[in-house]
Parts: C-alpha cells; sequence; structure tokens
C-alpha cells in the first residue's frame, strides 16, 4: 500500500539564509506547497525579497545565525507572527575553498560558526520547541562532503561531517517524539556558493529547484538521508563495500577531487568575499579571542 503523504499546506516553515541560492528555491517550492513561509538572512533586503516572490504572507527578516541570542529571538517573533514552528530548515551555510595550511583563523571561525555551532543551535531551539507538542520535523543541509574528504576544503567538509553527526545522534534521541530529522547532502550545486567549480563527469550539478524538490518530498515523505542527486545515495553505499585504497583508486579516476583542485579563484572572488563579511557576530569572537592575554608562564618548580 502506497504511503500517504503528509499535509503540508498550513505548516509553518523556516529557512535561514534563505535570501538567495538553495535557501531561496526551498522558499519559493514550500510556499507553492501552501506552507507559510518565514525566510532568515544576514541580508534582510534579501530575505524581504524572497517573502514577497513567495507572497502568501510570508515573512522576510533579518538573520545572523552566529548571533545564538538574536537567532532565538528571531524564532520567537516567527511564531508570534505566524504560529508554532512545523518545520526549520537550517540552510545558511558558506565555503571557502583553498589549502588547509592556509586557511586563516577568522575564515575557520566563520565557517565552524555559520555551518556548524548555528545548525547546533537552531537544531536545540527546534527541539525545546517541538518535542512538547509532539510533531515537527528539523532539516539540516550538509553536503556529500559530509561523507568523505576533499582537498582544498578540508574546514568546509569537517563542518558538514559534524552537521551529519548532529543529526543522527538528535534523530536518534527524538525517536517516538513525533519530532522528525533529515539531513541533505547535495553534491555540487549551480549556486553563488560553488562558482568556479570543476563539474566532474561522475556527478552532474544540480539545480537550487532540485533541491529544493527533494526537501519537499523528505517533508512529505519523512525520511533521514536526503541525496541530491538522489544517484550518489547508492553510489556511496557501493564505494564503502571496497576497501580505502580502492575507493580513493576510483576517486581519482572519476576525477572526484578536480572540482576543488581546479578551481578557479578569480571566479570565485565576489563569493569569497561577501562570505566573509556574511557573519558579524564572529567578528566579536575573532575580536575577543585576538584581545585574550598572553598565558603566565607557569612557575619554575626548580626554584620554589
Amino acid at each position: 500500500m502506497a504511503k500517504q503523504a503528509k499535509q503540508l499546506a498550513g505548516r509553518v516553515v523556516v529557512v535561514t539564509g534563505g535570501g538567495r541560492g538553495i535557501g531561496r528555491a526551498m522558499a519559493l517550492t514550500l510556499g507553492r506547497a501552501g506552507c507559510r513561509v518565514a525566510v532568515g538572512d544576514v541580508d534582510a533586503a534579501s530575505a524581504e525579497a524572497t517573502a514577497v516572490a513567495v507572497g502568501s504572507g510570508a515573512v522576510g527578516l533579518p538573520l545572523d545565525v552566529t548571533d545564538r541570542p538574536g537567532f532565538s529571538a528571531f524564532l520567537d517573533e516567527v511564531e508570534r507572527r505566524l504560529g508554532p514552528i512545523d518545520v526549520l530548515v537550517n540552510n545558511a551555510g558558506i565555503m571557502t575553498v583553498g589549502p588547509f595550511t592556509e586557511e586563516d583563523d577568522s575564515a575557520v571561525i566563520r565557517l565552524l560558526e555559520i555551518n556548524l555551532h548555528a545548525v547546533i543551535h537552531g537544531t536545540k531551539e527546534a527541539v525545546r520547541r517541538m518535542r512538547p507538542r509532539g510533531t515537527g520535523h528539523i532539516v539540516n543541509v550538509a553536503s556529500s562532503a559530509g561523507k568523505t574528504g576533499f582537498p582544498n576544503l578540508a574546514t568546509y567538509c569537517a563542518t558538514k561531517h559534524g552537521v551529519i553527526g548532529l543529526s543522527e545522534a538528535v534523530k536518534a534521541e527524538l525517536h517516538g517524539s513525533g519530532v522528525e530529522v533529515s539531513v541533505v547532502m547535495p553534491g555540487i550545486v549551480r549556486t553563488e556558493l560553488s562558482a568556479g567549480l570543476v563539474e566532474t563527469p561522475a556527478f552532474k550539478a544540480s539545480t537550487p529547484e532540485e533541491v529544493a524538490d527533494a526537501v519537499l518530498d523528505a517533508l512529505a515523505f519523512p525520511r533521514f538521508d536526503v541525496w541530491v542527486p538522489r544517484s550518489i545515495g547508492p553510489t556511496w553505499a557501493a564505494l564503502n563495500l571496497i576497501p580505502r585504497r580502492g575507493r580513493e583508486r576510483i576517486a581519482r579516476l572519476l576525477k572526484l577531487d578536480r572540482a576543488l583542485l581546479q578551481a578557479d579563484h578569480a571566479a570565485r572572488a565576489a563569493y569569497e568575499a561577501r562570505a566573509a563579511a556574511s557573519a558579524p557576530g564572529t567578528q566579536v569572537v575573532v575580536a575577543e579571542t585576538a584581545a585574550d592575554p598572553e598565558p603566565e608562564p607557569e612557575p619554575d618548580s626548580a626554584a620554589a
């Protein structure tokens, strides 16, 4: 007997990083499905523009996901305007491309704060709101890079591994609670974030709309693993039956690392500059770290 799709019309859905790219596509797709959509983005104008495009009473509000009290206040405001949140899509994220040893501390902090810490906080807030009601769905946007490692993408891979591990653990904790968890793992998606990357023969780039359609399907027919395109899932499962050396050889033959090693950094310059300014809350963290005093020397036990 065919599964019955969950009713999505009228459900309150929040999309972080919804001003452009995948987030915007999700907001538009969910709006067309009849959801009541709230869009958060560090660029307030883009959040408002997306909400206008969604229509039907959608809300667009400024949101810096690295400002945790501000993130909580944003969710409170959404609930004040639209009602209890049924779905939270933790979509906001950035990606820097370059050799691991050349990543400066500020870039690492931004990646960790936006891609991982904000997802932890958003997931925690969603659980706090949804579990008492016995219903809800948390969608965490990770990446296929969260299942393996790619050269020139080390810290980004680390954050996306973290998102997948977080989602696995929270799913286990919420078993039987009525709250669903999904993790979205796209390959290359044609957005500003992937500017300058080289498409590989193995996997063609997806569109933001294809990711949005996959999320919509996972909400209607709940499942944890959401691969985009779907072919990545069985391919990954098959590769994991092969010893590591064999997997690495196949990856090189398929040129899976070419997308990052041969990236056009000039084509990425505009995006990287915008990403560097995308998390005002991290500037405080960086400043506090820089201002930390040098530790006092340990007393010389021989002289004591």
